[in-house]
Parts: C-alpha cells; sequence; structure tokens
C-alpha cells in the first residue's frame, strides 16, 4: 500500500475519515424525525437539505486537511476517481430510508489512488457500528476483525439485494431473486446498499448484488469485502472498482453458484458504466 501523507493537522487518512463520518452520524441523528426539504433528483430518487449540510461539512474538513487531493461527493461536483488522491463521499447513504423515517442509513467516505480504493469507512449512527479498511491491513467493526461469510451452499444463505433507480435494472434484480428462490434462506432489501455490502464484509448476509451503483455507494465496501476475505466482482466476471457494470460481493464459491443458476436472465447483461 502507498505511503499516504498525513493531513494538516497530523491525522492519518483512516483517522480522519472515521472522525468525519463519526460527526456526520451525530449530525443525521439530531435530524432523523425533524424538519427536512426532500427534493427529486429522479422518480424514487430524493436528496434532503441534510445531505447536502452533511456533505458540505465533510469536504470543508477535507480540503482543510488535505488541500492537495481532490474529492468527489454525491451531491456537489467533483473529479472522477481515476488519478492521483481521490476523497470519495456519500453523505446519507439510504435516504429514501431516512426521510421516510427508517433508521437504516450510513454516511460513507473513501480515499481512492487512481481508481484503487485505499481507505473505506462506513458509518451506521443508529446502531453506532464503524465499519472500516485500510489496505492491506484487514476490515473491522467498532475495533473488532471482520471476516466474509465462508458457506458454499447458496441453500445455506442470506442474499441481499437493493432496488435500482432504473425500472428495468429493477426488474432484473426481482428475476434474479425469483429464479434463485428457493434455492437460499431468505433475501433482504434493506434499503442501503452501502450498509449492504459491509454486512457481507462482516458475514452478517451471505451475498450481496446490485444492478448499477455509483462510486459513493460502494467505495467503502469494495475495500472492506476484499479485505475480510470476499470477493467482488463486476457484470463482466471481472473484480469490481468503482466504476464497475453491475456488483455481486460475496465469496468465491457462492458467486459461482449464483452466476449458475442466473446466466442467462437480463441482469448479466451489460449496461455500461454509470452516469
Amino acid at each position: 500500500m502507498p505511503d499516504i501523507p498525513r493531513s494538516k493537522s497530523g491525522k492519518t487518512a483512516l483517522q480522519l475519515a472515521i472522525e468525519i463520518t463519526q460527526r456526520a452520524g451525530d449530525t443525521l441523528l439530531q435530524r432523523f424525525d425533524g424538519p427536512m426539504i426532500v427534493s427529486y433528483k429522479s422518480r424514487g430518487n430524493i436528496v434532503t437539505d441534510v445531505d447536502t449540510e452533511v456533505e458540505e461539512t465533510a469536504l470543508c474538513t477535507i480540503r482543510d486537511e488535505y488541500p492537495e487531493m481532490d474529492t468527489l461527493g454525491e451531491e456537489t461536483a467533483g473529479v472522477a476517481a481515476g488519478q492521483g488522491y481521490v476523497w470519495i463521499i456519500d453523505p446519507l447513504d439510504g435516504t429514501r430510508n431516512y426521510a421516510s423515517g427508517i433508521p437504516f442509513y450510513s454516511t460513507v467516505i473513501g480515499l481512492a489512488l487512481c481508481g484503487e480504493v485505499l481507505v473505506g469507512v462506513n458509518y451506521d449512527p443508529v446502531r453506532g457500528e464503524m465499519f472500516y479498511a485500510e489496505k492491506g491491513g484487514g476490515a473491522f467493526l467498532n475495533g473488532d476483525p471482520i471476516r466474509a461469510s465462508n458457506r458454499l451452499r447458496m441453500a445455506d444463505c442470506i442474499i441481499g439485494t437493493d432496488m435500482s433507480y432504473n425500472d428495468e435494472g429493477a426488474a432484473n434484480s426481482l428475476e434474479a431473486i425469483g429464479k434463485i428462490w428457493p434455492r437460499m434462506q431468505t433475501v433482504r432489501i434493506m434499503g442501503s446498499a452501502a450498509l449492504g455490502i459491509s454486512y457481507v464484509a462482516a458475514g452478517r448476509t451471505d451475498l450481496y448484488f446490485h444492478d448499477q451503483l455509483q462510486p459513493w455507494d460502494m467505495v467503502a465496501g469494495l475495500l472492506m469485502v476484499e479485505e475480510s476475505g470476499g470477493v467482488v466482482f463486476d457484470r463482466g466476471g471481472k473484480r469490481a472498482g468503482l466504476y464497475s457494470d453491475g456488483l455481486v460481493a460475496s465469496n468465491a464459491n457462492l458467486h459461482g453458484e449464483f452466476k449458475r443458476h442466473t446466466e442467462n436472465l437480463g441482469w448479466w447483461r451489460s449496461r455500461g458504466t454509470p452516469d
């Protein structure tokens, strides 16, 4: 792993990311169930004034601490995460849950170098759960190491997914679930892709798939799953990255079985990189 420079105040990148997500979580909890302004980016895809407040605060801190590094946030303009150091932020993953009073959401921060994720943090303030990983250093939940599932058969597994904002993508995901049912224990659709992937890293669920995600949705999860012993592939069977076409996070055995059961379905047709 590259030797990431320390921040202006002497913090490591991981320390800074953890501090920022904790402060973001405090704000999210304070504003939860309170008045908020909700706007629509597209059908089903909303943003609140809390999202923008949290992101602006986080970006200001990062720019103060690492003025030489670029940033990319869900709600603000930024650079593509392909060259140099780029901080990537999702201030509120699970905005629909949050705006609806459903207490399942998180804040995501990651640091990538030339598209390779080096640090990833995902904080669930409701449960006080801090998922984090540093490349080559393992994955952790509140300081304790976590491991991805080692189950070998889909029949023994809990499968996770979430619905795409794209109608075709959502329909394809439901078709895939229908194809493998009842060859599994159960399925969970929880409304936060970031937490869905983190749960795979923690071994809480055995496989998570999604039709199409953005870099800020998966920046922490990509690293955490690999550092916990799992694998993350795209539709083409390649190691998933920040701009991958589709995502399947699991272990190698379950990924193979999932593909065998669903390989003739629309989910596997290329949809290109996210917009």
